[in-house]
């Protein structure tokens, strides 16, 4: 399998994350009050915590998807290494258990990747916490029974990126409650449509829409990175493979207890310090929100990327990576629990990836969540993306700048390449995308662009007016290589940066759309690049073994 990173290899790698889960189902905590955690009245997508199970979910199914990620790798490279017919045959039991699905359910095909001078293109892996209790394991760790067979919520979306010189990591954390549009995305197994929201719908909900698919859809109308791959899990995998690494060291600042009189609380209970956590209390740790910070949701990610960042550093200090037993005791537990994408054909090409990841050495991951707002009237307990900051972390990690602030060390971006035609032999499309969530699309913007190619002497420029379909941003399309200096060309004319010039299948030759961020006349202005992560996304480095919980006021003992 071509992986991306290296020269010549394929641009769009595929991996599994095994640690997305439905921590908030009830298992230990009950539906909140107020916060983010909370549902609107009536709708499944708003249900309570101790219903839905939505938003610890999130995040401890990414930590553990890591961990997953980490310890099969472990586990696979000690079976193919041993090279014994057991290892052989039991490496063959993994492949057969290792579940797949689409990588993405939408209409809109995603971009290639842009690659570095050096070749290199980056990996992006989009990591699923699923609430679902289809099954007797995940059933007999508790929750509401009303939820038993309910269609599945992706209660934890981590999007995990790595640089294309795999020198760092960058992860992005999206609360479950985070309201937003989803797009049209059709049941592979089913053929049934779900049509796109008029209205905004909870992220948590887009699993539900034909599988884990259309949370990648999703992902990539929202923030325009391409996902690479897609690592699903539910919760049941999590106290098994916390179990098998030994316990997780995590922090609080004070005794604390996750309970309140009502029976709300995740029944996490430590004494303040550090305490290593396993089984069912590591569980408990992933969906405490009750007792951490302010009690919201926010807070219990805030704890998960912790609790993910001290697991990796368990993992590279060798953790119980000796015993034979337990590596295949946990490589069983994290092949049962994931589902990845149908790129990933075998636990081997799994476990590529998964090397891939151990390059980046723990003081170059960084975790943050995405920057939100709460918000307003019948909203007021939902966040939206923070207009701004959640732009600004996004087009950071499309333009694979480190968000630890190291970027002087990336490789450079590739210099432009030679066109092949002159500008007034190379065609143009230009399309009218100006539309947005609450503005009808500007009148005119498409025949205006035109006239400015048209002064830049790309003359064969026409306009596509069937085509009226809404972008972030302004962007250049391309179909086939040798079209990329032509394309590069257009951009340069216009001042669109190169970094908006992608491949992609989805066109047919050179095709501009007009963003949202070009709405009104005159020459184009990107958007600010400020190569800083904003101080809203509560950046967390890896190596930062001195991070610990604030207590929330009550919930101590």
């Amino acid at each position: 399998m071509a992986r991306s990173g290296t020269p010549g290899e394929g641009t769009r790698p595929r991996v599994r994350h095994a640690g997305q889960l439905g921590w908030d189902d009830g298992l230990y905590e009950d539906a909140p009050e107020k916060g983010p955690d909370s549902g609107a009245d009536g709708g499944p997508a708003a249900a309570a915590d101790g219903d839905h199970g939505q938003g610890g979910a999130k995040r401890h199914g990414k930590t553990r998807k890591r961990r997953v990620l980490r310890w099969v790798a472990s586990v696979v490279s000690l079976v193919i290494v041993g090279g014994a017919a057991a290892g052989y045959l039991y490496y063959e039991h993994l492949n057969g258990n290792l579940k797949k699905a689409d990588l993405t359910l939408g209409d809109k095909k995603m971009a290639d990747h842009k690659a570095n001078a050096a070749g290199q293109t980056p990996l992006n892996i989009l990591l699923i916490g699923s609430d679902a209790r289809d099954t007797p394991e995940n059933q007999k760790l508790g929750g509401a029974k009303d939820t038993f067979g309910a269609p599945p919520l992706a209660d934890v979306q981590m999007l995990l990126h790595v640089s294309a010189d795999r020198s760092n990591m960058s992860v992005i954390s999206m609360p479950r409650d985070t309201l937003l549009k989803i797009p049209k995305c059709t049941d592979p197994k089913t053929k049934h449509v779900y049509p796109a929201t008029t209205g905004l719908a909870m992220t948590n909900e887009t699993l539900g829409r034909g599988g884990p698919g259309c949370t990648v859809a999703t992902w990539y109308e929202l923030t325009g990175i391409t996902i690479d791959h897609f690592m699903m899990i539910d919760f049941s995998g999590v106290i098994s493979m916390a179990d098998a690494i030994g316990g997780v060291p995590v922090c609080v600042k004070g005794n604390v207890y996750s309970h309140t009189s009502a029976g709300k609380g995740s029944g996490l209970k430590l004494e303040k310090g550090t305490t290593k956590i396993k089984g069912k209390q590591a569980l408990q740790w992933l969906r405490t929100r009750y007792g951490f910070e302010d009690g919201t949701d926010l807070g219990r990610t805030h704890a998960q990327h912790m609790y993910m960042n001290s697991m990796v550093r368990e993992l590279r200090k060798g953790t119980k990576l000796t015993d034979p037993g337990k590596l295949m005791d946990l490589a069983e537990a994290a092949i049962n629990a994931l589902t990845v994408d149908k790129s990933i054909d075998t636990v081997k090409e799994l476990y590529d990836l998964a090397e891939d990841l151990k390059r980046v050495p723990t003081k170059r991951i960084t975790m943050t969540t995405m920057p939100n707002v709460y918000g307003t009237g019948d909203l007021k307990e939902r966040v939206l993306p923070k207009p701004g900051d959640a732009d600004q972390l996004f087009q950071m990690v499309r333009d694979d700048v480190p968000l630890d602030g190291k970027a002087s060390k990336r490789k450079k971006p590739a210099a432009a390449k030679k066109p092949t035609a002159s500008p007034a032999e190379t065609p143009v499309t230009v399309r009218n995308g100006t539309r947005t969530e609450t503005d009808y699309p500007v009148k005119g913007r498409a025949s205006a662009v035109q006239t400015l190619l048209a002064g830049k002497g790309f003359t064969r420029a026409t306009i596509d007016a069937q085509s009226t379909e809404a972008a972030k941003r302004t962007g250049i399309l391309f179909p086939t290589v040798d079209m990329e200096g032509n394309a590069q060309a257009v951009a340069k004319a216009l001042g669109i940066p190169l970094t908006a010039v992608k491949r992609s299948a989805d066109v047919s030759g050179i095709t501009l759309t007009v963003g949202a961020d070009w709405r009104k006349d005159g020459p184009y202005h990107a958007p600010s690049a400020e190569e800083k992560t904003p101080g809203s996304a509560r950046a967390l480095n890896g190596d930062d073994e001195s991070a610990c919980m604030d207590i929330q006021p009550g919930f101590s003992w």
